[in-house]
């Protein structure tokens, strides 16, 4: 994969080369007469009854070498043997290449070296698929052969913007004072929404470690002791059902900073990110300062708490407008409680039955008992409904919510949540369909404010939105006694294009306030000491306020890459079925290990992890 020289070259190519090693990316017209060394993969070989060109490639480049058989007859007998991926060392000169054979594709695409010798360092069987071309080949084929799927350029760009991302997010942090600490893997189960990952102890038979769902805890615990800027890399487990997002290993760039107000936190971010965007240069932020919405606002607007601003399409309240109406479906709706709302999809208005009957197939899936349209026209409007509603309520439903002729406008009548669920697929659908979301465009917002708590029917009690450990405006805590669902926690998150790519808080610092949320939660003295104390305990000895961030790695890579999935920028990721491919985990262990455990299994009739 790599390549060194025979002889040293004081001049100023050596800058391209690798930490002082030639690749076979980094020869130039510049470098002619050089005998050189490169080492590689064959990434395509050419036969033309006489010379033999093998394109040789490592993760720097392709550099082309010719083997003439008038020169070296011994070397090209080897080349014509050779196949695709197999590991060559090649021995030659570097020369231009003929006039009007330059390949303006290649970096090294001017010259080429001519072989004196060549060493197969290994063979290769045929791969499973084509990796010297971007294909479409089956992900569970990819999985299965990571190894080889990782030596497509593709895959390896992804792996190499992520080190690069890594990289300077370490920087940044390290100018900033912060300090990276690494914190434990095995830790005490503490369930704070998904499944833990369970570790048996064999020295303490019974007894059960945890992998962490995200350090929270453990970077609080550092600002008790003082170190007021945590950051680390963190890798981060849930046992939950996966999605294209979702993985049950995942990273995070996990920090937590002392004396500091969500404000600080969100400023430090923000800058962070407008920095990782303007180095991977892909893409264009839409606005800086990045945008803020409340919860409410962006529920109300979008329907969404990760809503995507590169359009508008916002959701429009006409329940008001309608108050009295004779339409039974929609006044039966408002008369329980409920809400009528409505988008207006621009240019939409000549959607056939078929498009229409597609889009309320899509809110029927996201919760909606059916979907009401009415198509705009210059003489009038076209509704199954619109015999059903007076003239002023046809217009409070067209022209005040600002649609015109050409126009579509979608109505859902259901209680709050349904409503916000549905019309939020709608957007996001219409949005896709309509291409209003420009891909080179990255429109970040912090979405604030959050609900704290919400309430659990199956529990009968209530639950954290986001962790137990956050915070509240202070104007909200007389609340917690008479409506703690209506408190505001301070809580952030930042979105981008309709992704959530991480979020924190300003955490709670004092004991009796987090024992107050942790009992509001159902837990009893005994509880909590059970599965907090260590916290609560530090939080009694000075414990300072505070507040930090957690920011997902794997989906800020998949965002600036346009990958379809995470799974696309981990390097050896899980299936969508948390699956790994290629060492066919998970498996049963041998009986041995569990009796070292004491531990026995019972397996379920239908196991739902068999691959």
């Amino acid at each position: 994969m790599t390549a060194t020289s025979d002889r040293s070259h004081p001049n100023p190519v050596a800058s391209r080369h690798e930490h002082g090693r030639l690749t076979c990316g980094s020869l130039r017209v510049d470098d002619a007469g050089r005998s050189v060394t490169l080492r590689g993969w064959v990434n395509r070989r050419r036969d033309l009854g006489g010379l033999i060109f093998v394109d040789l490639r490592d993760r720097y480049g392709i550099t082309q070498v010719v083997f003439n058989p008038q020169v070296v007859p011994a070397a090209h007998e080897v080349a014509s043997r050779v196949r695709g991926e197999f590991v060559l060392e090649i021995t030659g000169t570097v020369r231009p290449r003929p006039e009007g054979t330059a390949n303006p594709n290649l970096a090294t695409g001017e010259i080429e070296v001519e072989a004196s010798a060549v060493a197969v360092l290994n063979e290769a069987k045929t791969p499973p698929f084509y990796i010297n071309e971007e294909v479409e080949v089956d992900e569970a084929l990819r999985l299965q052969y990571r190894y080889l799927d990782l030596r497509r350029p593709g895959m390896q760009s992804n792996v190499l913007l992520r080190h690069r991302l890594v990289k300077r997010m370490r920087d940044y942090l390290d100018a900033r004072g912060f300090c990276e600490v690494e914190t434990p893997c095995l830790i005490k189960s503490t369930p704070e929404g998904a499944r833990d990952f369970l570790v048996p102890s064999s020295a303490h038979p019974g007894t059960f470690y945890a992998l962490p769902q995200s350090p929270q805890q453990m970077k609080q615990l550092l600002m008790v002791a003082g170190l007021d800027r945590y950051f680390q890399i963190a890798r981060c487990f849930r046992d939950e059902a996966q999605r294209a997002d979702r993985q049950p290993e995942f990273t995070q760039l996990d920090l937590e900073m002392s004396f500091v107000g969500q404000d600080d936190v969100m400023a430090l971010m923000e800058a962070l990110y407008v920095e990782l965007v303007k180095e991977h240069g892909g893409k264009r932020i839409q606005e800086v300062p990045f945008p803020r919405l409340t919860y409410a606002d962006a529920m109300a607007r979008f329907g969404s708490d990760r809503p995507d601003l590169r359009f508008g399409l916002e959701i429009q309240d006409v329940g008001p407008a309608l108050a009295g109406t004779g339409f039974k479906a929609f006044a039966t709706v408002l008369e329980a409680g409920g809400q009528v709302k409505a988008i207006v999809a621009t240019g939409c208005g000549s959607y056939s039955r078929r498009e229409i009957d597609g889009l309320t197939e899509i809110a029927k899936r996201a919760g909606a008992k059916g979907l009401a349209t009415i198509a705009v026209e210059s003489n009038g409007v076209r509704s199954p409904i619109a015999k059903f509603l007076r003239e002023q309520e046809q217009q409070a439903l067209t022209s005040d919510i600002g649609a015109s002729p050409g126009d579509l406008v979608l109505l859902v009548a259901d209680e709050a949540a349904t409503v916000a669920k549905v019309l939020s697929a709608l957007r996001t659908e219409l949005g896709t369909a309509l291409g209003l979301g420009d891909p080179s465009v990255l429109a970040f917002c912090w979405v604030t404010e959050f609900p704290l708590l919400e309430w659990d029917e199956d529990g009968s009690r209530w639950d954290a939105t986001h962790n137990p450990f956050s915070g509240y405006l202070p104007e909200d805590e007389p609340l917690l006694d008479t409506d703690p669902g209506s408190v505001r926690a301070l809580q952030y998150d930042l979105v981008a294009n309709g992704a959530e790519l991480g979020g924190g808080s300003v955490r709670l610092h004092r004991r009796a306030e987090q024992e107050r949320i942790f009992a509001l939660m159902g837990y009893d003295r005994s509880a909590m000491a059970d599965r907090f104390g260590a916290l609560l305990d530090a939080l009694e000895y000075g414990a300072p306020p505070h507040g930090g961030i957690a920011m997902g790695v794997d989906r800020l890579v998949a965002l600036l890459t346009d990958a379809p999935s995470i799974r696309d920028v981990i390097a050896f990721p899980k299936s969508q079925r948390g699956i790994d491919m290629m060492f066919d985990a998970p498996s049963a262990v041998d009986q041995t290990q569990l009796e070292e455990l004491g531990l026995s299994v019972a397996v379920p009739s239908s196991n739902s992890t068999n691959p």
